[in-house]
């Protein structure tokens, strides 16, 4: 057994395969991606990374495995799965895993494929458990894959402690404990038993809260844009393939920014945080249907367009087009009166959260401060935005650059 310190859950004890895990490449090399990527521009102590949270979410699964009653061959791929459920990130988390994917067709849950060959997958096989079923379990297949990857996932429970830790913001604070305690397995579905309609909601409005002030906070976003173009050039203009950028870390994507001339700009603007400044952000009222259905050649276009009639280089706008807003922990199940009900059926908070989410909602356009107000209103022309609601420059409204990020 290994005890391993950690600063949410105090004491992780790691037994097992995954103590016979924790010391593959493939798992070692989490501690190279932070688990917030552009979110550290905002909140400089969200340097945590996928290999303390991974920590943390094998800690949750195995609380959960005894207090479900799991036990065996069963629980040690569980146990395995939970451990192994981020060896698919991309560098920066979720930064880039948009451009990964158009170029591979793979998220970061596809992991059959890692986990077959190399250390892993020798691990895995030396203690009598089948690769192929354990990458099942991460992207979240079958009963038991409800617990490593679904509404009421122990991923979710250990991501929301850790990042409002990190950050320092309160908003991500869930009773963790009384979650896991009250899991349930009934007819195949993890649920929340009998009296837990709160304690489903807990989860609901801390992520709901957590999103706008950590998850989508326009520092953050704009970071993540400019990250996500020059990984795009880098693709172009080298010879790196999609799946060796997928296979980087955190330092080896800014070490091939800052050594290719036609990405060396971006990786400074990044490492010196001199980012993008808004040129508009609207409201999900102010943005035509065509824009939000739009695929991504077609924004590229309409970037080219506005860049050309500005007379910048394409590299210096970036239009970002969020998600529609969703909330996925509204289809949480809980007992109420015996009966299996989603949580969204059950609760009137959903429907206020939702329109919350619909009201924070925002597109953004960015570009280098000194056309940042020209690109803004150019887009809105190109883009067809209700420019009164939709144009608001950063320059325009003077807003200072070092203090008022953090509002």
């Amino acid at each position: 057994m290994i005890t391993i310190k950690d600063s949410v859950h105090d004491h992780i004890e790691v037994e097992g395969v995954a103590a016979a895990l924790l010391d593959a490449p493939a798992v070692q090399r989490l501690r190279h991606i932070k688990q917030l990527g552009t979110v550290q521009l905002v909140y400089p102590s969200a340097n945590h990374t996928r290999f303390e949270h991974s920590l943390g979410v094998y800690h949750l699964a195995n609380r959960a495995l005894g207090e479900l009653g799991i036990e065996g061959r069963q629980a040690e791929r569980i146990r395995a799965a939970s451990l192994l459920h981020d060896v698919g990130h991309g560098p920066f988390s979720h930064n880039i895993e948009a451009l990964t994917h158009r170029h591979t067709g793979k998220y970061h849950d596809d992991v059959a494929e890692l986990l077959a060959k190399g250390d892993v997958g020798d691990v895995l096989r030396d203690h009598d458990l089948d690769p192929e079923c354990v990458a099942g379990l991460v992207a979240g297949e079958g009963t038991y894959g409800q617990l490593v990857s679904g509404e009421l996932d122990v991923d979710r429970m250990d991501y929301l402690v850790r990042d409002a830790h990190h950050t320092g913001v309160p908003y991500g604070t869930i009773d963790h404990e009384r979650l896991i305690r009250e899991l349930a397995f009934v007819d195949g579905e993890l649920v929340l038993a009998e009296g837990n309609v709160q304690t489903a909601e807990s989860l609901l409005l801390a992520r709901a809260l957590m999103n706008p002030t950590v998850y989508q906070h326009h520092v953050a976003r704009i970071g993540k844009a400019m990250l996500r173009r020059a990984s795009e050039r880098l693709l172009a203009d080298t010879d790196v393939s999609a799946s060796e950028l997928r296979r980087m870390d955190d330092h080896d994507l800014v070490v091939a920014l800052r050594t290719t001339a036609s990405t060396r700009e971006l990786a400074d603007r990044l490492g010196n945080r001199n980012l993008y400044k808004r040129g508009v952000w609207a409201e999900l009222s102010d943005v035509p249907e065509s824009v939000l259905a739009a695929p991504h050649d077609e924004i590229r276009d309409a970037e080219r367009d506005v860049a050309d009639a500005v007379g910048v280089d394409a590299a210096e706008v970036v239009i970002d087009v969020p998600a529609k807003p969703s909330i996925t922990e509204s289809s949480s199940r809980v007992v109420v009166n015996g009966d299996i009900r989603q949580l969204d059926r059950q609760s009137p908070l959903v429907s206020a959260l939702r329109t919350a989410q619909r009201n924070q909602w925002r597109l953004g356009v960015y570009a280098p401060e000194r056309v940042a107000e020209r690109v803004g209103e150019e887009a809105a022309a190109v883009l067809g935005l209700d420019i009164d609601g939709a144009l608001v420059s950063d320059v325009r409204r003077g807003l200072r650059t070092t203090l008022d990020e953090f509002d």
